[in-house]
């Protein structure tokens, strides 16, 4: 029997091209796992009205981890139009696999590493080297929403004051996010951006909120993580608003070590992160519970690339030395970043992106090459 078990999501269009490069890194290494692959994305809800079936839940409940390629996903109207004849009318609405999977298995923390390899042409700096850490089950992604306004919502949300001014619009007129924040998730969040911060030695943790004017959500996240931060008095807490710190990380990202924030901001700020580093394309990502864990690059589908081979598997592979260092298997992540680190750094195997012509294949059993 195998040491792990894993399961094997690839998704749609191009996650299919990237989770074979990724397969061809693990084979080399020689991971001791059984793969187990499972059902997820657009053809399950044209063909079902689930993107993510039961059965793919029960999988992923049986394995140890989870390795995920990437998802079509689409607006309401648009997802209702392409279910299958038979479906239409029954009630079935998309919902984003991922967040679901994150929702249903408590994966409460997004990581994202966002780390400027040397000899990468798509840098905007050299020398960055940020993580973020974006609650994942709450904030305005908690799925509490409203279109149109029932009359029950619209009654408790006059008792606000603030709601007067939207007593003339009928409720066909009126959608609504909630944007749900507890302390204990403010907490773990923040918390869980100290400890990783204290075990790599890491500078400083920064809170990204909007508190001056998301008052009682961002207050809550903000008192938080002061609180949090009394129990790392060796490690500074700096709180800054996430409109200024999309400015800052342009101006000066090196500045910044740990970066925290609930999900939409943590959303925005990991992304522009990300092109900081070299786009997309080194994206990668962990979503982690206290006993499950899915990893993922955070690029999306690409329909129009799908089994050309042609997009950059760096985020891919970055995300398989997450998945292997979340295992316990360090010296297995740290050789395959060592890995990826030397093919980046001699340029000479490059996808599109990055001014070559190399295959997604190409770059991985170029980095493969240098496992061996």
């Amino acid at each position: 029997m195998s040491k792990y078990r894993i399961a094997w999501l690839e998704g749609d269009g191009v996650g299919k091209d990237v989770m074979e490069a990724a397969r061809i890194v693990l084979d080399t290494i020689g991971l001791d796992a059984e793969y187990i692959p499972g059902d997820v994305g657009w053809e399950f809800w044209k063909r079902e009205g689930d993107p993510l079936p039961q059965r793919t839940l029960e999988l992923l409940r049986d394995t140890d981890c989870c390795l995920f390629g990437a998802i079509t996903s689409k607006p309401k109207t648009e997802a209702a139009a392409e279910l299958d004849p038979a479906l239409k009318d029954k009630g079935d609405e998309y919902f984003s696999p991922i967040v679901r999977l994150r929702q249903e298995l408590n994966l409460h923390t997004n990581l994202r590493p966002c780390k400027a390899y040397p000899g990468n042409p798509l840098n905007y700096r050299d020398g960055i080297d940020l993580v973020v850490f974006r609650e994942n089950s709450e904030g305005l992604y908690s799925g509490v929403e409203f279109h149109p306004l029932p009359e029950g919502v619209r009654r408790a949300l006059e008792t606000h004051p603030k709601m007067k001014r939207f007593g003339e619009v009928s409720g066909e007129d009126i959608a609504i996010s909630t944007r749900l924040m507890t302390r204990q998730a403010c907490a773990r969040i923040v918390r869980g951006a100290f400890e990783f911060a204290r075990r790599h030695k890491r500078r400083s943790v920064t809170i990204v909120d909007k508190p001056n004017v998301l008052r009682e959500t961002g207050g809550l996240m903000i008192r938080t993580a002061r609180e949090v931060a009394k129990d790392y008095p060796d490690i500074p807490l700096w709180e800054t608003n996430i409109d200024a710190q999309c400015m800052w990380l342009i101006k000066n990202p090196q500045d910044y070590d740990i970066l925290v924030a609930e999900n939409m901001f943590g959303d925005i700020i990991s992304d522009l992160a990300a092109q900081l580093v070299g786009g997309l394309g080194f994206a990668a990502s962990g979503n982690i519970g206290d006993n499950y864990a899915l990893f993922e690059p955070t690029h999306g589908s690409a329909p129009k690339y799908a089994g050309q081979y042609k997009v950059n598997p760096m985020a891919m592979l970055l995300s398989t030395r997450m998945m292997l260092d979340w295992l316990g298997e360090t010296e297995m992540a740290a050789g395959l970043e060592g890995a990826i680190a030397r093919v980046i750094a001699e340029g000479r195997v490059r996808t599109y992106d990055m001014g070559g012509d190399a295959s997604t294949l190409d770059v991985a059993k170029a980095v493969a090459g240098y496992i061996r």
